[in-house]
């Protein structure tokens, strides 16, 4: 029986097995060896679809940038889609966990919230998001698994946000005040994606802490 044949022309059968020396040391459980493989190879991901778009970032390519052979990666992840959806889903939950940290007693007003909100949007991840969500919307396979992650990380963004503005959703308005933040803050990084807007992004951000205090109430951390 053939192969099953992966998006980059390989199919099972002809695959290679890892051989990248972390897979052959014995000193390394098996378990971890294999958790820092597929790390290696999201992180790779990542960088690849940020620098070099969807066009230009190929298994192999991945492969390359992350030390291990095509088969191992093949083996964590068997079609190219595989790859750079796991890859955005991995690195936005870093960025959830990053967001959390900067504020481990709570933040100290919502400018600081909001401007770590906006920095959200200005990094790689959204970097290679955007690359993924143009891919998707040529590929009708990639489409519904884009669509799929990008609300759940919709969902996630605003809970947090929610959570560390001190917004109380009961309040009507409230809600789309929130989204709108969400939302302007995205607009915020595609203009950084051409030119360093920083100047400008700063002065919405004060603006927008100034509308959010009045729309949610001023007492942040009473």
């Amino acid at each position: 029986m053939g192969g099953v044949t992966a998006t980059d022309g390989t199919t099972d059968s002809t695959r290679e097995t890892p051989t990248e020396p972390a897979a052959r040391s014995p000193h390394v459980p098996k378990q971890d060896r294999s958790r820092a493989t597929r790390q290696r190879l999201l992180a790779a991901a990542v960088a690849c679809l940020a620098e070099h778009g969807w066009a230009g970032s190929t298994v192999s390519v991945v492969a390359e940038r992350a030390g291990v052979s095509r088969g191992a990666a093949q083996h964590h992840f068997p079609t190219r889609e595989d790859l750079f959806t796991a890859a955005v889903e991995y690195v936005a939950e870093e960025r959830s966990t990053a967001l959390r940290a900067l504020f481990p007693q709570g933040a100290a007003d919502r400018r600081e919230v909001v401007s770590a909100l906006v920095d959200l949007y200005t990094g790689p991840l959204f970097r290679a998001a955007l690359h993924l969500w143009v891919a998707a919307s040529n590929e009708e396979q990639l489409r519904p698994r884009v669509t799929e992650l990008e609300a759940r990380v919709g969902r996630e963004t605003h809970r947090i946000a929610v959570e560390l503005l001190a917004a109380d959703e009961s309040r009507p308005g409230v809600r789309e005040t929130v989204q709108g933040l969400l939302d302007m803050a995205r607009g915020l990084g595609l203009a950084n994606l051409l030119t360093d807007d920083g100047g400008r992004r700063e002065r919405v951000v004060t603006q927008w802490a100034v509308l959010l205090d009045e729309a949610l109430g001023t007492g942040f951390r009473e």
